[in-house]
């Protein structure tokens, strides 16, 4: 009995290692999280299930204004800007896994460019081949631009750039495969690709055109400590100077919404078109990041009969981002993002830049984090002081999670 009970409790270790391992491996691709933070878990006796429960909130206090030459304030922000639930686990083994992520804010919804609440943000199976290889089936983040697939909960800012909220490619269902392994003794390289339905979260039914999405990554200098190419903020502290190179390509076939998967209806289908670029480094405390982003459209404005007009976005921008982390957890950032809408568009959208500065205190790395942004906005010309529509704006925000 002794020798049964003793094998037992070798298979459960040899078990339990091998779950951790497969999921924070897939974790990594996804939406990474640190290793430190597990959530509350469950596994039943016999090993057969896993569960790992977590949560967070985003709280928020802002406030802009509009117009250079006009400091009253034009609108306030206090609310709760996210708050989400997600499970991860397996069922009876740990090859076989999945994600589920709900959201329970109008912001987080969808709900204003569909009218419908979507708090379902990721429900997806996942099968792992080897632990360099697997894939996932379901509602889930496409492998597009850095900053998008890198968690909201890993950022350094209060929000993404104007860059990603005009072109990001968000989330999609369908079947997705990612790839890694190495070059020589120190380079990793990262291969991504998904085929989707390209209507993303809200689809009741979907056409016949499909989204294709490629991408491909180059870690020369070798992994980041925490898997830290997927959180902004070099908390870690990089001993040695680590970088990422990464871009991709993403085809999105009749669709229906301004923004491929995301976005107001069109009165027509459309094909977008999405190209996207970005580096990050790394080292003792500094961090500098960098993303470009061009989209392409066959039929940028549509029509109803009345001849109301609805447009899809096509333009290019680019974002950048440097920060230091000061051994006390306090960091300081700064951030230069600029936006060129389409000739074609040029009626609906205005070229933009933001500046914004960035104040952190990290409590518990990103988990526990208060955060104060200002920022100015600009619609006409390069840092144009005074032009009509420039604003001012600030936020604080604090996030709390597990």
């Amino acid at each position: 009995m002794k020798i049964i009970r003793l094998s037992r409790i070798v298979c459960f270790m040899v078990f339990s290692f091998c779950v951790d391992e497969v999921l924070a491996q897939r974790e990594r691709d996804e939406f990474p999280t640190l290793k430190n933070f597990k959530g509350l878990q469950f596994k039943s006796s016999d090993s057969t299930i896993y569960m790992n429960f977590r949560f967070r909130m985003q709280n928020r206090l802002g406030a802009s204004t509009i117009d250079g030459d006009n400091l009253g304030i034009r609108e306030f922000d206090a609310r709760v800007r996210r708050l989400r639930m997600r499970v991860d686990g397996y069922l009876y083994s740990p090859k076989f896994s999945y994600t589920i992520q709900l959201a329970f804010t109008r912001g987080d919804q969808d709900f204003d460019d569909t009218g419908v609440a979507n708090i379902v943000r990721d429900a997806v199976v996942f099968y792992n081949f080897t632990p360099n290889f697997y894939i996932a089936f379901g509602l889930n983040k496409l492998p597009g631009n850095r900053q998008r697939v890198n968690s909201s909960g890993q950022l350094q800012f209060a929000d993404r750039s104007i860059v990603n909220a005009a072109m990001n490619i968000d989330r999609d269902f369908g079947i997705k495969a990612y790839y890694k392994n190495k070059i020589g003794e120190t380079a990793v390289y990262h291969l991504k690709g998904a085929i989707t339905t390209g209507e993303g979260r809200v689809a009741n039914n979907t056409d016949k055109g499909l989204a294709y999405t490629g991408r491909a990554e180059l870690l020369p200098l070798g992994a980041f400590t925490d898997d830290g190419d997927y959180s902004e903020g070099d908390l870690m502290r990089e001993r040695t100077p680590k970088v990422s190179f990464g871009g991709g390509y993403s085809k999105n076939v009749g669709t229906t919404r301004s923004g491929g998967q995301i976005g107001y209806y069109l009165y027509e289908p459309v094909t977008l078109q999405t190209y996207f670029a970005d580096a990050i480094f790394k080292y003792n405390g500094w961090a500098y990041q960098f993303e470009y982003i061009k989209r392409t459209v066959d039929k940028a404005i549509t029509y109803n009969e009345a001849g109301e007009s609805a447009y899809a976005f096509n333009g290019q921008g680019i974002n950048q981002q440097i920060s230091y982390l000061f051994k006390s957890n306090y960091e300081l950032a700064g951030r230069y993002s600029w936006l060129e809408p389409g000739a074609s568009i040029g009626d609906y959208q205005q070229e933009t830049e933001v500046i914004e500065l960035g104040a952190t205190k990290y409590l518990h790395q990103h988990r526990i984090k208060f955060q104060l942004n200002v920022n100015y906005q600009t619609k006409q010309g390069v840092f144009a002081l005074d032009g009509k529509g420039n604003r001012w704006g600030g936020v604080f925000q604090v996030e709390l999670g597990i």
